[in-house]
């Protein structure tokens, strides 16, 4: 079988399900390409308020209500109740040590907690992606993408007019011909394999993965009944326990399921007896953590628990001639700061409109264009890698973790409420974690070089007054953007959302106070819900008719 079509999107994630949707609807004509079958188990669960923002453009600009809707875990409730996701009220740390329960010290406990929204109906979401994930697959078919699963690819051969992909469906062979082709099948993905893209230069960041989900998983606050209460209740949050050996994660979804896993180091993973099975090296790591193990003790895998030996990765090239990665297939750090989701929704956002400009003439975005798109993945790839490596440098003692962790909390607050408060296509291209800012482009990499002076690379925690030296450069360093009065030993590491430090830091936006507390109501999520469907998709059916119009006119004899 041999047909054709202008853009082939090869995995159908959430990612490559959204775009092929975004594509259809300005008036191409797509295939969604898939090697496995839907629903199918993924991980990279975990939204944050930047990847709303996202969703919630995406739903403005091309009349998607479903994607306003999972944006907040309020309106996932009222709108797509059948859909199962879990509650994040924010970020909350511990961090343990082996052999000894989590120390219950009050306000001065090694804990960090930082919260994202208000309130649960704001709340981000962890996203259950097989349900997710076939969602957007089941509207991109809605709307006109031919979605052929079970297709195994074989084959690429570009040239000057597009790609001849080759593989089999079913068992049966086909061939297709596409103007464009975007890769979103992930690591070690379809474009590296056929094309032999290069890796790129190793990454600073290393590390193992071992997970599963569960359930029978009990709250971790129950475990520490002695701790003083923080901005939200701990456990609706993305749960991080910094260990000896990495860190875990844990993530509760309302349906009583819990996605764990441990992010191992090296040295952590050097711990573990290589020949024992995934299942047995979770227990071994579990039982050097008291607390932690209480929690597990009842809990039950839901599927085979597994090791991922490394999940780093990066390759030297993002785009082609005729083809592009999203940033899932060109590289991918680490989980620690949840980066994963809200990067991919930004890629969706700068290719959409790279086709919509290319809408009416050249079909398929520009040289220049790509050539931005790369260059923008490879600095916040980069970028993400700095920021993840120095946290795994100041694991060394939780202090340095803090301090650390504020950069990150520093750079999407401060993307967030700019993103709130000015509202536009720019949004999309402009820099993931900073990039581009000239306040805080540079701090990762310097920070991830003070942090190595004091560790010196292996584990050490350093002296007292080091530590103190770089909590006070990470304060003063974040200043010009700390709009959330984040690095302040006041809070005791417990940091809710307050609007009155907003208010009072209006300077740092370029606002004056009074305009800062008119977008009040935006900034706390009282604006009205726009308008779906009928009357506010007619400019975006206009520009998919003429999309069309322009297609069948550059094909006419």
């Amino acid at each position: 079988m041999t047909s054709e079509c202008e853009v082939a999107i090869v995995g159908s994630g959430f990612a490559g399900s959204l775009l092929a949707r975004i594509l259809a609807v300005i008036g191409y004509d797509v295939v969604l390409l898939e090697r496995g079958r839907h629903p199918r188990f993924a991980i990279g669960e975990s939204t944050t308020p930047l990847a709303n923002l996202s969703l919630e453009r995406i739903a403005a600009r091309y009349d998607l209500a479903d994607c306003h809707h999972l944006a907040t875990h309020g309106r996932w409730l009222a709108r797509h109740p059948e859909l199962r996701r879990g509650l994040k009220r924010g970020f909350t740390f511990y961090r343990h040590h082996r052999g000894e329960p989590f120390g219950e010290r009050g306000l001065q406990s090694e804990r960090l907690l930082v919260a994202a929204s208000p309130e649960d109906a704001l709340a981000d979401t962890h996203w259950l992606r097989a349900d997710v994930d076939h969602h957007f697959v089941r509207e991109a078919v809605a709307v006109g993408v031919d979605y052929r699963d079970c297709a195994e690819l074989t084959s690429a051969e570009f040239d000057d007019d597009g790609v001849r992909l080759g593989g089999t469906r079913d068992g049966a062979p086909f061939q297709l011909r596409a103007n464009f082709l975007v890769d979103a099948s992930g690591p070690n993905g379809f474009l590296r394999r056929l094309l032999a893209i290069p890796d790129a230069p190793g990454t600073e960041t290393r590390s193992s993965l071992l997970f599963g989900h569960f359930t029978g998983v009990r709250p971790i606050c129950d475990m520490l009944p002695g701790l003083p209460p923080g901005p939200y209740p701990d456990d609706s949050a993305a749960v991080h326990h910094i260990l000896d050996e990495g860190w875990m994660y844990s993530l509760r979804f309302d349906d009583g399921a819990t996605s764990a896993g441990f992010l191992l180091t090296p040295h952590g993973r050097a711990t573990l007896p290589h020949a024992a099975s995934p299942a047995e090296q979770w227990r071994m790591l579990l039982d050097r953590y008291p607390t932690i193990a209480s929690a597990f003790a009842d809990a039950t895998p839901i599927r085979p628990i597994t090791f991922v030996a490394n999940v780093q990765h990066r390759l030297s090239r993002a785009t082609g001639s005729r083809w592009a990665m999203m940033p899932h297939a060109f590289a991918f750090v680490d989980p620690l700061f949840s980066t994963g989701i809200a990067w991919s929704l930004r890629a969706v956002e700068r290719l959409a409109l790279a086709f919509e400009d290319a809408a009416a003439d050249a079909r398929v975005p520009s040289a220049e264009t790509l050539a931005s798109y790369e260059r923008m993945l490879g600095a916040e790839a980069g970028q993400i890698d700095s920021l993840v490596a120095g946290a795994y440098e100041a694991m060394a003692h939780f202090d340095l973790f803090a301090a650390q962790a504020m950069l990150y909390f520093a750079t999407v607050s401060f993307a967030e409420v700019s993103q709130r408060v000015a509202p536009g296509d720019g949004a999309a291209w402009s820099g993931f974690l900073g990039v581009g800012d000239t306040a805080l482009a540079r701090l990762p990499a310097e920070s991830l070089r003070r942090l190595r002076r004091i560790t010196g690379g292996r584990g050490e925690s350093g002296s007292v007054e080091q530590r103190r030296e770089f909590t006070g450069w990470v304060a003063s360093a974040i200043a010009p953007r700390n709009i959330a009065g984040l690095a302040d030993p006041a809070r005791h590491n417990l940091y809710p959302l307050d609007l009155d430090v907003l208010v009072d830091r209006h300077a740092l936006l370029g606002m004056s106070r009074e305009q800062l507390i008119e977008m009040l109501p935006a900034l706390r999520g009282m604006s009205p819900e726009p308008r779906f469907g009928a009357s506010s998709g007619d400019a975006l059916r206009a520009l998919g008719t003429a999309s069309r119009v322009a297609r069948s006119e550059a094909t006419r004899p």
